[in-house]
């Protein structure tokens, strides 16, 4: 597989229409500055921010801060930290496993939210149950509250028009590469729903990163998103004069929405990168998911088949969104399998 696989062809469409648009409408959108620390190339163009070119060549650089024990159960100590996201503060639970540590260090996962509103959630409440069950058979976790939850600084930027949260992932697992009791080349990643699409697009700008597993996941591919959507009656809309809705209007004037078909789309989707992948994917899906539609687990589930990634689709006859009752212990088993067959053999 071609490592950090570029589309100059795409990318000069992309200049091209971006060009001629803004000759037409100067006045309402102006030209994104890019930090030259960045050395991007070709010449920038509105929202390159967004794109997985744009992402492998800027640098991720963080560190833990102080660790502030929360709890010693019988199989591993919690604490209480947070680290550095481009100059935010991002809070984050960190546990570690007893017992002898490995050669190397700790495997360890980084644990990525779904969509819970921003206000609403909590460090050591929400996904309790599923750290526990990771913490508890030998895995250093890393729950990370994304930028704007809880007491994070920041905005909550979104998952699927901005990069925000993929920096926040990239910058924890930075992070967590400092710590001495942890391996650092045997970090995975873990996410449920909206962070299905913040995992896959950490995986293709970091394709090192050996394993992954996501649960009940959307959108991957932008075609995807126009055909399924998502059906979450919690979602909490921003209100309508917060950067975030600016920045997709703008967003949207320059390419259109995604189901138009604008090339810049393709630079924005994981999917267009499957092929520079170094690791396993794990997926797990109720097929009676009310929120996120089964179909786009079974479309990507293709696409790295084709791909030949190594991967496998868990689907359960019930469960919902959040793959409760029985289907929860199941699908945490074969997650810990998963983890330990390549982040510790």
């Amino acid at each position: 597989m071609n490592k950090y696989k570029l589309i100059p062809v795409v990318f000069l469409i992309i200049i091209a229409a971006s060009a001629i648009f803004l000759l037409r409408t100067p006045s309402r959108v102006k030209p994104q500055t890019v930090s030259p620390a960045y050395k991007i190339s070709p010449t920038p163009f509105p929202f390159m921010e967004l794109t997985v070119e744009y992402l492998r060549q800027r640098s991720f650089d963080s560190s833990i801060g102080k660790l502030d024990k929360i709890n010693e159960g019988n199989d591993y100590i919690s604490y209480q930290t947070s680290y550095d996201s481009d100059g935010l503060k991002v809070n984050a639970l960190l546990t570690e496993p007893k017992g002898e540590n490995p050669a190397g260090g700790w495997p360890a996962v980084i644990f990525i939210h779904g969509y819970i509103p921003p206000k609403e959630y909590r460090t050591q409440v929400n996904y309790q149950s599923y750290v526990d069950y990771l913490a508890g058979n030998g895995l250093a976790v890393f729950k990370i509250d994304l930028r704007g939850h809880g007491t994070s600084q920041g905005d909550p930027g979104g998952a699927y028009y901005s990069s925000d949260y993929v920096i926040d992932t990239l910058n924890a697992y930075q992070a967590l590469k400092n710590i001495p009791f942890i391996n650092p080349d045997k970090i995975g990643l873990w996410g449920h729903s909206m962070a299905g699409n913040v995992v896959l697009r950490s995986l293709v700008v970091r394709p090192e990163i050996p394993a992954a597993v996501v649960w009940a996941g959307a959108v991957y591919s932008y075609a995807d998103f126009a055909r399924y959507g998502i059906a979450d009656s919690s979602y909490q809309p921003p209100q309508s004069n917060v950067e975030r809705v600016r920045r997709r209007r703008e967003l949207f004037l320059v390419y259109g929405e995604p189901k138009n078909g604008h090339p810049f789309w393709k630079l924005v989707a994981p999917t267009s990168f499957l092929d520079d992948l170094e690791g396993a994917i794990q997926i797990h899906h109720a097929q009676d998911d009310n929120v996120v539609d089964i179909g786009y687990s079974r479309n990507l589930i293709k696409l790295l088949h084709d791909a030949k990634i190594p991967s496998e689709l868990n689907e359960y006859q019930s469960g919902g969104h959040n793959l409760t009752g029985s289907t929860f212990s199941q699908a945490m088993q074969k997650t810990v399998d998963f983890y330990r067959k390549y982040l510790t053999d």
